[in-house]
C-alpha cells in the first residue's frame, strides 16, 4: 500500500459496466512527501479506482497491482489501482527517518 495525493478527476465518455459506482482519480504518489526526501521532478501518476469519494487534495492509500483486484473477489474488475482509504493525518517516527536517511 502506498499513499498518493489525489490531483484530478478522469473522464471516460464509454466505461466497462464493473465500473458503474465509483469514480476514476489522478493521483501522485508522496512517498517522498511523507519521509521528508525531495520529490521526483516528473512523478509518476496514476489513475485509481475510488469508491470511498475522495478528491483533489485529499491523501490517500492506494493498493496497486494484482492486490488491487483482491478487494471485489469473487466479483472480478478490470482495476489495477484501488482506494483503500483516505487518510486524515500521516504521523512518521523522526527516528525510523534518520535509519532511512531520507531526512
Amino acid at each position: 500500500m502506498r499513499i498518493y495525493k489525489v490531483i484530478g478527476n478522469v473522464t471516460l465518455s464509454r466505461c466497462h459496466p464493473s465500473y458503474e459506482g465509483a469514480a476514476l482519480r489522478l493521483a501522485e504518489p508522496q512517498g517522498h512527501a511523507t519521509l521528508g526526501a525531495e520529490p521526483p521532478k516528473e512523478p509518476d501518476l496514476l489513475v485509481v479506482w475510488d469508491d470511498r469519494s475522495s478528491g483533489p487534495g485529499n491523501l490517500v492509500a492506494v493498493s496497486d497491482g494484482a492486490e488491487a483486484a483482491q478487494a471485489f473477489r469473487p466479483e472480478l474488475k478490470p482495476v489495477d489501482a484501488y482506494c483503500s482509504a483516505i487518510l486524515d493525518q500521516i504521523h512518521i517516527d523522526e527516528k525510523v527517518v534518520e535509519q532511512l536517511k531520507l531526512a
